[in-house]
């Protein structure tokens, strides 16, 4: 009897499926994997609907930071299709204004032809501290931000700006959840991923040790062992 899951894994803002690479070779054996294409759309409901007509009829879900929030339209718009949730450094919560200010500034130096230099500024932040001068790691922020562009890095940051309040929908998510972070992600912090955990039923949360915000590069065996025990749920 076959029981392979497709699984459908949604990078973050300014990543390609580059970011999953270091962890796809553990996945496969479950069930074909697909990596979703986000740069299409600015705006979070539009791009979550374009993303289920590309899908197959039921898979697992994992989403990458903006791919969160990306999963959580999912889980709102089609939650009966997802299997299995998984939620890597990502959060339920909107945009502070804050936040929205910094991103207009980063979406202006884009569009002035400073697309690499936002993501030069942004790299210290996706990052355990102990690797941001790990050259490789900066390498493949510059790459994947390659892959996607500066036109699609502005459509991500406009859809990430106006995405809702996911936490009112925490609790009505049954599926089998995992919440994966690092221990020193100073993009999104691990607090809000023990929000998250605290308020999905039977959620599990995994806190990885030396990890910014880009497990699958950072700590991929530590990162690959969660999704397989997730998958295998």
């Amino acid at each position: 009897m076959d029981n392979t899951m497709p699984i459908l894994l949604i990078p973050g803002l300014a990543s390609s499926p580059r970011i999953y690479a270091p962890v796809i070779p553990a996945l496969w054996r479950f069930g074909p994997v697909t990596v979703a294409n986000h740069i299409r759309d600015d705006n979070t409901a539009v791009i979550a609907r374009r993303i289920l007509a590309e899908a197959p009829p039921r898979f697992a879900l994992a989403g990458h930071s903006m791919g969160g929030y990306i999963a959580f339209e999912i889980m709102r718009q089609a939650p009966q299709r997802v299997a299995k949730l998984a939620l890597i450094n990502t959060q339920a919560r909107p945009d502070t204004p804050e936040a929205i200010a910094r991103r207009r500034g980063q979406i202006g130096r884009a569009q002035g032809g400073e697309y690499h230099a936002v993501l030069d500024d942004l790299f210290p932040g996706l990052v355990h501290p102990s690797r941001r001068e790990d050259g490789a790691l900066r390498k493949l922020l510059h790459d994947m931000g390659d892959d996607i562009g500066a036109d699609a890095f502005v459509r991500q940051q406009t859809a990430i700006m106006s995405r809702p309040d996911s936490r009112p929908t925490l609790a009505v998510i049954s599926c089998p959840t995992l919440v994966l972070t690092g221990d020193e992600d100073n993009t999104i912090p691990n607090s809000l991923s023990s929000e998250m955990a605290g308020g999905i039923h039977g959620a599990k949360l995994v806190i990885l040790a030396n990890c910014g915000h880009l497990p699958q590069p950072e700590r991929p065996e530590a990162t690959a062992d969660a999704l397989v025990e997730w998958l295998r749920v």
